[in-house]
C-alpha cells in the first residue's frame, strides 16, 4: 500500500520519497511537520514545507541525483516563502553540497534515508515580513486541510 509520502512523489525516483521519510521523522523530533509537493505563488513547487510551533516555514529541496543536484538555478526562487531552507539529500550526495554555489552560509544541509535523517549544516534563520508570514501560513493550512479532506473523499483531489 503505497503512503501519502509516495503518492506525493509519483513521478519522482523512489529515493525521493524515502529523503522525505527520513526528514519527516527528523522534523517530527522538532516539532516541525510538513506536507510534500507545495505549490507557490511564483510558480516553482516546493518539494517539502514545513511548520514549526510558532509558525516558522522550512523549505526543503531534495535532490537525489548528482546532475539534477547540480544544475539546480532554480532553488533561490523558494527563499521569499520561508524563514529557513534546506538541501536534503541522500549520502552519497552530502560532500558536494558544501561548494559555495550552494551558499553554506544560506542554505541547510539534511542528510536522509528512508530510516532517518541528520541536520549536518543549519539553515541561516531570515524572517518573512509579517504580511507575507500570514499568505503563506494560510495556504499552508488550507493544502494540509484539503489533502486530509481527499483522504476522507477522494474526488476532492489536490489539483489546486
Amino acid at each position: 500500500m503505497a503512503t501519502l509520502i509516495d503518492s506525493c512523489f509519483t513521478d519522482a525516483p523512489p529515493i525521493a520519497a524515502e529523503v522525505a521519510r527520513g526528514v519527516t521523522r527528523l522534523f517530527c523530533r522538532s516539532d516541525l511537520f510538513a506536507i510534500c509537493e507545495v505549490p507557490l505563488p511564483n510558480g516553482r513547487r516546493a518539494d517539502m514545507m514545513a511548520i514549526d510551533a510558532k509558525g516558522a516555514l522550512t523549505i526543503v529541496e531534495i535532490k537525489v541525483a548528482k546532475a539534477d543536484l547540480l544544475s539546480d538555478a532554480k532553488w533561490t526562487d523558494y527563499l521569499e516563502y520561508c524563514d529557513r531552507f534546506f538541501w536534503a539529500v541522500p549520502p552519497d550526495l552530502a560532500p558536494i553540497c558544501n561548494g559555495e554555489r550552494f551558499m553554506p552560509n544560506e542554505a541547510g544541509l539534511i542528510v536522509a534515508d528512508r530510516y532517518d535523517a541528520a541536520l549536518m549544516r543549519e539553515a541561516l534563520h531570515r524572517p518573512l515580513a509579517p504580511a507575507r508570514r500570514k499568505a503563506e501560513l494560510l495556504r499552508f493550512a488550507r493544502r494540509a486541510a484539503r489533502r486530509l479532506s481527499a483522504q476522507i473523499d477522494p474526488s476532492m483531489g489536490d489539483d489546486f
